[in-house]
């Protein structure tokens, strides 16, 4: 016993014949006549099975996870009781990955990297946020192709401490 299996089937004619559906589910079958206007002659045998559905599914997660920007890593600027800081402070991700900064508490804040501690060839001003988040939730991201060590800072509260480290493998 699966899903119930229907059968359809069409016969061509210019006349208005009756299509005859019979489903069987877990052994009972019922009969359902309707008058439809057919133009071509087509026999479907849809099999709905669980396994099927279970195919369907794991489709249409991954459909939604394509869909949807998926992160290396979140790091959050300002801690959740309102610290001074990037959090986590350091991170480790691969090489070609994205990584969120979402401004958090103790704004505003801003993304800099430090031009004398980035990768040889990184241009620091370009993966660069220097506008200010001014608000809970506002976001900016980077993507990493370029091995190496990134250090930034957020530029108001420097002084504070507030700096953290990319690893990009």
């Amino acid at each position: 016993p699966g899903l119930p299996v229907a059968r359809i089937s069409y016969t061509r004619t210019l006349h208005t014949k009756m299509a005859a559906m019979t489903s069987t589910f877990l052994g009972s079958a019922v009969a359902m006549k309707a008058a439809v206007k057919v133009t071509s002659k087509k026999t479907v045998a849809p099999v709905a099975s669980l396994d099927g559905l279970k195919k369907a599914a794991v489709v249409g997660v991954a459909t939604i996870l394509m869909a949807s920007p998926a992160f290396a890593a979140t790091i959050k600027l300002g801690g959740d009781n309102g610290e001074l800081g990037f959090y986590p402070n350091k991170i480790t991700v691969a090489k070609g990955e994205t990584v969120e900064f979402v401004n958090n508490k103790a704004f505003p804040h801003n993304v800099v990297f430090d031009e004398d501690n980035v990768p040889a060839g990184v241009n620091a001003d370009a993966i660069s946020h220097e506008d200010y988040l001014n608000g809970p939730g506002e976001k900016v991201t980077n993507k990493f192709d370029t091995p190496g060590t990134y250090g930034y800072y957020c530029e108001p509260h420097q002084g504070a401490g507030m700096q953290g480290t990319i690893i990009v493998q």
